[in-house]
């Protein structure tokens, strides 16, 4: 029986993905054959998968679809473990297949529940069970948003995806004619507008009227309280307060951004230029924003010190 080093288990690792104890027990059955050892790990591949369950996914990639008619569209975000995985092909086209695939779900709970379009055999949680074995990282469909424009009413679906997958905006225009949605002109405000709001991570809100008051309530709080102004009359205080409030809440709202294609005009007056230009009102009706793995705490280790770390234990 050849020697299990903590060298072979860690370049085993490397290979398959699987986790030290289950490429620890692969080597001692194919007596320490790195090739063989692999193929073992294959064949246990639904064990392996599950394994991985437990495994933090803050890397991956945030995808979509836009359905032809532009009336339909899905943003998703996926996740994997590490970049590496990220940037492989297999699981790029994991995330395509599952954006296409969630045209017909509103939520993630009903795309893990439906029948996988590539093989109705089994759910598309099933698919990605399978897909974690096969990659070898545990994955994690994590959030997506599904618009369509509602029946009776005109306009556009489209998305803009940023740094590779990193950041992606879904966003719906609406107007008033079919010809208007279907003009170019409409359509490239439609993905200039969703370009905007990925270059704008404050932006929450398309305009100040949609800001909770609770928001306002809580900026004036804060703004009243700062030392700068703690010896100011109130009346002078109450109106430096409500200009720092304005400015702040127009942070947070889409039609009061420069544009980024032209800092000279506001999104507001592009809008406004583009409804002159069509001769019918234009408005933004929703936006949704995801950036890879917001709010996912990351988890940092020494890979070569884990893996002696596991094997002391052994």
């Amino acid at each position: 029986m050849a020697e299990i080093t903590a060298k072979m288990v860690q370049e085993l690792r490397r290979q398959t993905g699987a986790g030290m104890m289950d490429c620890k027990k692969a080597l001692g059955e194919t007596d320490g054959d790195l090739t063989k050892a692999s193929e073992w790990l294959r064949q246990k591949g639904m064990v392996a998968a599950g394994k991985k369950s437990d495994r933090v996914t803050a890397e991956g990639l945030v995808d979509n679809y836009i359905q032809a008619d532009g009336k339909t569209g899905v943003l998703i975000e996926v996740n994997c473990q590490t970049d590496f995985v990220a940037r492989n092909d297999a699981f790029k086209e994991l995330v395509q297949s599952l954006a296409h695939q969630a045209i017909t779900a509103d939520s993630v709970d009903a795309l893990l529940a439906q029948p996988y379009a590539a093989d109705n055999s089994i759910k598309v949680s099933e698919a990605i069970v399978q897909s974690i074995a096969k990659i070898g990282e545990n994955l994690n469909v994590r959030r997506l948003a599904n618009y369509h424009v509602a029946d009776g009413t005109q306009g556009a679906v489209d998305c803009y995806i940023h740094t590779g997958g990193r950041v992606g905006v879904l966003l719906e225009v609406g107007c008033t004619s079919a010809k208007v949605a279907d003009s170019d002109d409409f359509k490239a405000l439609a993905r200039n507008l969703a370009m905007q709001v990925a270059a704008c991570p404050n932006v929450e809100y398309i305009n100040v009227s949609e800001i909770p008051e609770a928001i306002a309530a809580k900026e004036k709080e804060i703004e009243m309280g700062r030392d700068d102004i703690a010896n100011k009359p109130d009346n002078i205080k109450e109106k430096i307060v409500q200009g720092r409030i304005d400015k702040r809440l127009k942070e947070m709202t889409l039609v009061d951004q420069p544009y980024i294609k032209d800092q000279n005009i506001t999104v507001t007056e592009l809008i406004g230029q583009t409804t002159k230009q069509l001769g019918e009102d234009v408005t933004v009706r929703r936006f949704t924003r995801f950036i890879l793995g917001e709010g996912i705490e990351k988890v940092e280790s020494d890979f070569a010190a884990e893996v002696a770390a596991q094997m002391g234990k052994m």
